[in-house]
């Protein structure tokens, strides 16, 4: 595993990113103790990030949402007509 100083790292952050995703595992170090990693992402499916998940939900780490209906909201009438929004819009842009 390759080792970097902060410094350096932020002086030329681009050529790591680029080594990261070559593959390489870069350690980050401030003042010479390791204080981060820079490693390429996991390939996650959604169907493992979805186990994760109820694995965390079944031992009470996080809980899940519930699935969103289009049909428990209500249509919100419109308060402006058409031609008037359009104005509303151009006097305040400044008709650009």
């Amino acid at each position: 595993m390759r080792k970097v100083g902060l410094r350096e790292l932020k002086n030329h952050l681009s050529r790591y990113v680029r080594q990261v995703r070559a593959g390489h595992d870069i350690q980050v170090t401030d003042r010479g103790e390791v204080v981060a990693e820079l490693l390429p992402p996991r390939g996650r499916t959604g169907a493992e990030a979805q186990r994760g998940l109820a694995d965390l939900a079944r031992r009470g780490l996080v809980s899940l949402g519930a699935r969103n209906d289009p049909r428990l909201y209500r249509r919100m009438p419109r308060r402006l007509k058409p031609t008037e929004l359009q104005r509303l819009l151009d006097e305040e842009r400044g008709e650009r």
